[in-house]
């Protein structure tokens, strides 16, 4: 495996992109919501990387309260990049899985607890047998409320796994781009496809609300 492939990119490092986004061109495959950046009244946004983004948004999808799912990349340097961009690991860029909610009927916490135990958030750029900056584990927050529970979660969850210290990327969110249309909703349209979601068999302690 390429070192470059194992280490973020400098800006003078990461490929240059295009001015032209990638536009999904149909609905959502499972619940047919438009996939674009318009985010409904009363919704919230949370963007997350658990390695290979298919497995990932298909778990989010299947929760009540779930308003739609997208996948596409987030992180790094390089403006609307391919696919084939991000396996490079020149774009510095991360599989991701936009998850638009309503906290009326599914809360952040519970977001939250099942992104660290359905993957290994310990695993540094990789995930499982995929390898690369692009499976990393991340947690890319859309308010400052959210950020203090991601980081409060990450220390939870820590003193569960003990030692194995985490590895996750807990930032505020960047710019999203789509991912092509063939990545959107994957394990919908080829349900037998690969699903690399795996985690450590550890489960998030009871939150203690002050």
């Amino acid at each position: 495996m390429s070192p470059v492939k194992q280490t973020l990119p400098t800006e003078s490092q990461a490929l240059i992109g295009r001015a032209t986004p990638i536009v999904p061109s149909l609905p959502h495959a499972v619940n047919g919501t438009l996939l674009n950046d318009d985010i409904p009244d009363n919704m919230e946004v949370l963007t997350i990387g658990m390695g290979c983004f298919w497995g990932a948004e298909r778990l989010f999808w299947q929760q009540d309260g779930v308003y739609s799912t997208s996948v596409g990349y987030s992180g790094g340097l390089t403006p609307n990049p391919t696919y084939e961009e991000v396996c490079t690991g020149r774009t510095g860029h991360n599989e991701v899985v936009r998850v638009i909610f309503d906290p009326r009927k599914i809360s952040l916490d519970t977001l939250l607890t099942l992104f660290w135990e359905k993957h290994d958030p310990t695993q540094g750029m990789r995930q499982g047998n995929d390898i690369g900056t692009q499976y990393r584990s991340a947690i890319y927050t859309h308010s400052d409320k959210q950020q203090q529970a991601a980081l409060e979660s990450q220390a939870l969850y820590q003193q569960a796994l003990g030692d194995t210290a985490i590895t996750t990327e807990i930032l505020p969110a960047g710019t999203f781009y789509f991912a092509e249309d063939y990545h959107q909703q994957y394990l919908a349209k080829n349900p037998n496809g690969y699903c690399g979601l795996g985690g450590t068999g550890i489960c998030m302690p009871p939150q203690q609300k002050s």
